[in-house]
């Protein structure tokens, strides 16, 4: 009887899950996706997430270095189901090679329909990217997505590889900062703002050039870190949905950062402090520290930080951030080469 049970439970499930596969199937079979780089052939997109945005589209297009692609996924009947912005920026560096391209995405895309078929939809929008880069981008480059499995099988068989990563970020909803913030964590931040730490928004043109000044410095020998022309800080700050913050100690700009606000939760993008000349005054406890008020002022969900550093078991970038009451989230970061020897010799490396 057990046995019986176990064949009838089996074929069931089977069932279930064929049945499962062929509405996905069906959902997307007659599903295409075009490739735009220009603002004129783009078409009419909803409002979403930021990251994927005709606005960010426009940005990106006026920013030097930066060649955007958005991907936008069609029925046949011509009405959009979900699109997806990608951006191959151009890098020189002082070691070889000195002039790369790289091709960037930050998180899933935006679908217009139910989550059953947004893998599949997804999975054709990356194939539809990945032949349309041209020879000379090196390699692409994937990251923060919803969820850790999101796409895995899409982007597997296009030849992507992952690495374990870690992504971090605050809950603004259910409790204020201060009571997630350690005691001796937040006395020092207080401290050091009673010295005359202070953080503000980027108004003025002075505001700005010490802006951009000391993020251009900071990550100046670092070749991971990128950082766009001032024109793009410019036009996202115009936009509404990104904060420029600086920080001053009597009139020296000992930090900055900025956020972008996206579907309710804000993204901490980029960010540079004064740390070493400044240990005492702890300038990037007090940035980050007033960048997450802000958001919470703001009334933003979560607070989010895009890049928390190489995933080495000794982060020292990482541990900083969790200081502030951040909850750490397994996740995978997706990588793929032009070559394939390069694919295949990284992804073992990493894999080890």
């Amino acid at each position: 009887m057990g046995a019986k049970l176990r064949i009838i439970v089996k074929k069931t499930t089977e069932s279930i899950v064929f049945y499962i596969l062929f509405i996905i199937f069906a959902a997307v079979n007659d599903v295409s996706a075009i490739v735009y780089t220009s603002r004129d052939e783009l078409p009419k997109l909803d409002a979403g997430d930021f990251f994927h945005s005709a606005d960010l589209f426009d940005i990106y297009c006026e920013t030097p270095r930066h060649s955007p692609l958005m991907v936008v996924a069609r029925r046949t009947d011509g009405t959009v189901c979900g699109h997806l912005l990608a951006v191959v920026r151009s890098r020189s560096s002082w070691m070889p090679p000195f002039l790369m391209w790289h091709c960037r995405i930050l998180g899933d895309g935006c679908y217009y329909e139910g989550n059953d078929s947004r893998d599949a939809i997804f999975g054709v929008m990356m194939t539809a990217l990945v032949k349309h880069l041209p020879a000379r981008v090196a390699y692409i480059e994937l990251s923060n997505s919803s969820a850790k499995m999101f796409g895995y099988k899409a982007l597997r068989s296009l030849g992507f590889f992952h690495v374990n990563w870690m992504n971090i970020h605050n809950s603004l909803h259910s409790k204020a900062p201060e009571e997630r913030l350690g005691q001796k964590q937040l006395q020092r931040i207080e401290e050091a703002m009673q010295k005359g730490v202070s953080t503000t928004e980027v108004k003025s043109d002075d505001d700005f050039h010490d802006f951009m000044r000391l993020l251009k410095a900071h990550n100046f020998l670092k070749l991971k870190r990128f950082i766009p022309n001032e024109i793009f800080f410019k036009r996202v700050a115009q936009s509404g949905c990104c904060r420029l913050l600086i920080t001053r100690y009597h009139g020296a700009t000992v930090g900055c950062c900025a956020y972008a606000i996206s579907q309710g939760n804000a993204y901490l993008w980029y960010a540079a402090f004064l740390r070493k000349s400044y240990m005492l005054l702890r300038p990037a406890d007090v940035t980050i520290w007033n960048a997450i008020k802000k958001a919470y002022d703001e009334g933003c969900q979560h607070f989010c930080f895009l890049d928390v550093g190489l995933p080495y078991r000794a982060n020292k970038l990482r541990d900083f951030f969790l200081r502030f009451g951040g909850k750490p989230i397994s996740a995978f970061r997706w990588f793929k080469f032009r070559y394939n020897w390069i694919n295949v010799l990284a992804a073992r490396i990493w894999s080890l």
